[in-house]
Formats: C-alpha cells, sequence, structure tokens
C-alpha cells in the first residue's frame, strides 16, 4: 500500500511519512510495520501493514478534494446539538478518530459556530486547535502552500459571514 518515503495520514496524529517497512516479531510470528514519522511532533508509531487500512491510515487529501473541505467549513446553516459540552466533546472526539478530512472540518466548523454563541470549555478549545492543526498540516502537504497561508484561508472563511 505505501513506500517508504510516501505522505499518509493516521488518524488523530496527522499526516506523516513512512521512513520505513520493517519486519518485528510480534508474540513469536514475523510481521511486517509501517514506521511512520508524524510531521507536526516527530512521533514515531508503529503500524502493522496487514492492519494499516483497519486502523485509518490513508493517503494525503487530493487537491481536488480541498474545495469540498472549504464547502463544509463555509456551510454556517447546522443545528449545533445543545447537548452537554461532555457529550459533545465525546462525540467531536469520535468524528476526529475516524481520520476523515471532512468529519474533521465539520467538528472545526460546529465549535468554531458555537464559540461564537458561548464560551468553549477547555476541552472544546483544545480540539478545536486539533481539528485545525491536523486540516492545516494535511491541505498544506496537498496544496504545496505554507502553513500560515493555509490558516490564512481558514481564517478568511470563519470571519466572512
Amino acid at each position: 500500500m505505501f513506500k517508504v518515503g510516501d505522505l499518509a495520514v493516521y488518524p488523530a496524529q496527522g499526516v506523516g511519512v513512512i521512513e520505513a517497512i520493517e519486519s518485528r516479531e510480534v508474540m513469536g510470528k514475523k510481521q511486517p510495520f509501517y514506521i511512520m514519522k508524524i510531521m507536526g511532533n516527530g512521533m514515531k508509531i508503529m503500524i502493522p501493514t496487514t492492519s494499516a487500512k483497519a486502523v485509518g491510515l490513508r493517503e494525503v487529501i487530493l487537491e481536488k478534494e480541498i474545495p469540498r473541505v472549504y464547502e463544509i467549513l463555509r456551510n454556517k446553516d447546522v443545528t449545533i446539538d445543545k447537548q452537554t459540552w461532555n457529550k459533545r466533546y465525546r462525540e467531536y472526539l469520535e468524528k476526529i478518530k475516524t481520520g476523515s478530512v471532512f468529519e474533521i472540518a465539520s467538528v472545526l466548523r460546529d465549535l468554531f459556530i458555537l464559540k461564537s454563541d458561548k464560551n468553549l470549555s477547555f476541552g472544546e478549545r483544545k480540539m478545536m486547535d486539533t481539528a485545525k492543526n491536523l486540516l492545516v498540516k494535511e491541505i498544506s502537504v496537498a496544496t504545496n502552500k505554507r502553513e500560515d497561508k493555509v490558516e490564512q484561508d481558514l481564517q478568511t472563511i470563519f470571519t466572512v459571514q
């Protein structure tokens, strides 16, 4: 699926580079692993190649799919569930864990809408930062744009009413 040097997205961690494919012994059985370094924080992750798809490892979004991400972010005509913040937090966390750039965009949008209505909890503010960072990194890699430029684009989306 992936080769050394390929960029890939690991759910909830973001874009990383496959640095190696190594064989490791697990429970007495040799098995190939992707060794992936996350670009945002330098963390290294070992992912069994046989279950890479099951854990959500995927290719970076294609540039032609980015307008759909921006469309999700621009769509302010959504109803934000007025449930308790911790229930909402769990729901958003599940969306981020899917690794889908579209789900992450919807979390960022929902939290931004919510923020204009009321103060976010500490957890929600942290999740908003996480969602924004995941999106910025992936869009930056997909478009070969600098991260600060992508961040400006997102800011423009949220300041235009």
